[in-house]
């Protein structure tokens, strides 16, 4: 917070596509889709259009024993593109209170199924699903939530794959090791194992960590093997981010659970959603003194107006999607990432897949910047005077566009970028 109150404040007014305007009228290119949500652009016709329809009918109303018609075409819509047997839909407000439920049903399965015992979890290293205590427990993203370790039930991490992969070009595609540390685990844990949860394709959080194809699909079969629920936190990498609609639809998965959020709704509205098989629902059913039901609510829950918002986004998403015009982008954006970062002296390795992307900084001479030098914040302080936002990860840059973005304007992204490291970097490294 010192850092944050000691800069002057960039307060957005305004937004049109991929851009930002301050109350200084500056203009800013997007280059983090606000928080890895953005997927039209700002301020869209269509999606606008959408939110205010549904606002001259009703801005709210609680799904908690009534229902409403957005709400219940969203779900059929999630339900009707997810892989088949995915067919109920739990909705909430955030990803991380995705998974809370996730976590939560999958507990309760267990225990009606007549084995309690399965309560332990699995995550993948360096996880991250959010910031409540239940995600927090799952996850492994070190210092983000060790302080708060000693609150948090204990679970079981095996190691991330390892995958370097660019433009299209696969450098590097290793998950042997991964895979029989998993094998490992479930021949030990399975029979108190309640579920296993990653982030499939990539782990953002954890700066762009990249999974080679197949991955996700082989733990999905261990899952199977050893009778293990399988969590797919997708609120990141979901709705086109890294391709298609659903990571687990291209792997040809059937999670037990798929917590989805950030561009459910494009960007405009918190909304998040938990589909789940049929076979957990039905565990769930009985009368109220049998003591089956499944007590969690949101207040704002499959709120109407975020509902609307996000069907819209989806009709819209899903043709871009089918005739190759978001992949066209992508192929883009990586390829003038590669010709214009690959050979720069203060970029260790560019990790990149769909509309997301990192750079890990370094100095001219390949060791690390000091911490306390902040090398990666003062690149993307320094990025706003060129009209471009930016969040970094430590010492890696993060490049999130929005997927409107077009050839010009991710051609734009990157150059921007290189002219900030090229500001600052020199300055502060070792001769």
């Amino acid at each position: 917070m010192q850092e944050y109150v000691a800069q002057p404040p960039l307060v957005i007014v305004s937004g049109q596509g991929g851009w930002l305007t301050d109350t200084e009228g500056q203009r800013y290119l997007d280059g983090n889709a606000s928080i890895w949500t953005n997927v039209h652009g700002h301020n869209d016709p269509e999606l606008n259009a959408a939110l205010l329809q549904q606002l001259s009918r009703v801005a709210h109303s609680t799904m908690l024993g009534l229902a409403h018609a957005p709400g219940a075409e969203l779900a059929a819509e999630l339900s009707a593109l997810a892989p088949a047997g995915l067919t109920r839909t739990f909705f909430s407000d955030n990803g991380s209170g995705a998974v809370e439920i996730a976590l939560k049903l999958s507990f309760q399965f267990w225990q009606l199924h007549g084995q309690p015992e399965k309560r332990a979890v699995i995550g993948l290293a360096h996880g991250y699903h959010g910031d409540t205590f239940g995600t927090m427990a799952v996850g492994d993203s070190g210092f983000f939530h060790e302080r708060f370790r000693s609150w948090c039930f204990p679970a079981s991490h095996f190691p991330a794959p390892r995958c370097h992969e660019s433009a299209g070009v696969v450098h590097q595609a290793e998950a042997t090791a991964s895979l029989a540390a998993l094998r490992h685990l479930l021949e030990n844990q399975a029979e108190r194992t309640a579920c296993l949860i990653l982030e499939p394709s990539i782990q953002g959080a954890a700066g762009m960590q990249l999974q080679p194809r197949g991955f996700v699909r082989a733990v999905a079969e261990l899952c199977r093997e050893f009778d293990v629920h399988l969590i797919l936190d997708e609120v990141f990498v979901a709705f086109g981010r890294v391709g298609p609609l659903f990571v687990c639809a291209e792997e040809e998965v059937v999670p037990d659970f798929l917590c989805l959020a950030k561009g459910l709704t494009g960007g405009y509205l918190p909304l998040a959603a938990t589909l789940v098989r049929e076979e957990i629902y039905e565990a769930f059913l009985g009368d109220y003194a049998s003591g089956r039901a499944f007590f969690h609510g949101h207040t704002f829950t499959g709120n109407p107006l975020a509902a609307a918002v996000a069907l819209a986004n989806i009709r819209k998403l899903r043709p871009l999607i089918d005739d190759g015009t978001i992949a066209a982008r992508s192929r883009h954006f990586g390829s003038i990432l590669t010709q214009t970062l690959a050979n720069c002296a203060f970029v260790s390795e560019i990790r990149q897949r769909g509309h997301a992307a990192a750079l890990d900084l370094t100095q001219a001479d390949g060791t690390p910047f000091p911490v306390a030098l902040r090398a990666g914040l003062q690149v993307c302080l320094r990025a706003r005077a060129h009209g471009l936002l930016l969040r970094p990860l430590g010492d890696s840059l993060l490049l999130v566009p929005p997927l409107c973005l077009t050839p010009a304007e991710l051609t734009l992204l990157v150059e921007r970028t290189q002219a900030a490291l090229l500001d600052v970097l020199p300055t502060l490294s070792s001769p």
